[in-house]
């Protein structure tokens, strides 16, 4: 079974590939220019506005507890923003590495892990347009609902990486197998393998604030995607498919009673 060790050691190898050494730098570096822009010019303005809704949020209880909650709700405004702002670069970087690199990045790892695994083409550019859309949707979703936690120390931490996890998976999966899965064989691997994908989506998400080595996220997140989906893929076809075919051994040759047999 193609494990979640393996797909991160085959993708940190394929990091230093020269082909994809430009791709890993050029979309965190323009996703860094635009978030950094957005956030010199509105980062205290969001801040208090952002402290504002969490106070309204904290009203029920301070109407029983009197407790001046404006501190408090200013600093985890601050630290939501913090929170949020590695996601935003690395998850930029993403949509940019997708649509300008996520091909070259497939090919490289199916031409030299995968030669004999078929492509089939069960996903497309709407399918992989309408997935990002549904991940992002649920992204935002998903921190609206969880924006009380937020006023809880011990989870505020949590949270972003249990959402970022979600998101990783559900927009890297599609991507990864898109080119050589059938749409059922696509289905099927989100299904029998959910676990494991999220866990991958979660282990990257801690990554991305890892100092220096986040930088290389986005690059590392869709290379471990596409190593496992193509390794899943090819233990659900009962093929190795490591193994380059000029390197199999060739059909065996008999010869009974005369008759060439070929195994």
């Amino acid at each position: 079974m193609t494990g979640i060790g393996r797909s991160l050691f085959l993708a940190f190898v394929s990091l230093f590939n020269r082909g994809m050494l430009w791709l890993m730098i050029w979309p965190v570096l323009v996703s860094l220019v635009f978030w950094g822009a957005v956030g010199i010019a509105f980062w205290v303005k969001t801040a208090v506005w952002t402290a504002g809704l969490l106070g309204r949020i904290a009203e029920p209880v301070t109407a029983w507890i009197p407790f001046d909650v404006t501190g408090i709700a200013l600093f985890s405004a601050h630290v939501m923003l913090i929170l949020l702002f590695v996601p935003l670069v690395y998850l930029t970087a993403l949509v940019i590495l997708g649509v300008f690199g996520m091909d070259a990045m497939v090919e490289h790892v199916a031409s030299r892990h995968y030669p004999a695994l078929a492509r089939r083409n069960g996903g497309g550019t709407v399918g992989s347009v309408w997935n990002s859309v549904v991940a992002l949707c649920g992204m935002v979703l998903l921190f609206m609902v969880t924006l009380p936690l937020l006023l809880i120390p011990p989870v505020w931490a949590m949270v972003p990486v249990i959402v970022m996890g979600w998101v990783n998976q559900k927009i890297l999966r599609y991507d990864a197998v898109a080119a050589h899965a059938t749409a059922d064989e696509m289905r099927r691997i989100f299904s029998l393998r959910r676990g494991s994908l999220y866990l991958l989506g979660l282990i990257l998400a801690l990554v991305a604030y890892v100092p220096v080595f986040g930088f290389f996220a986005p690059m590392l997140f869709a290379l471990a995607f596409i190593h496992f989906g193509l390794g899943t893929l090819a233990e659900l076809r009962g093929e190795t498919g490591s193994v380059p075919p000029a390197s199999r051994p060739s059909r065996e040759v008999r010869v009974i009673e005369g008759e060439v047999v070929r195994d």
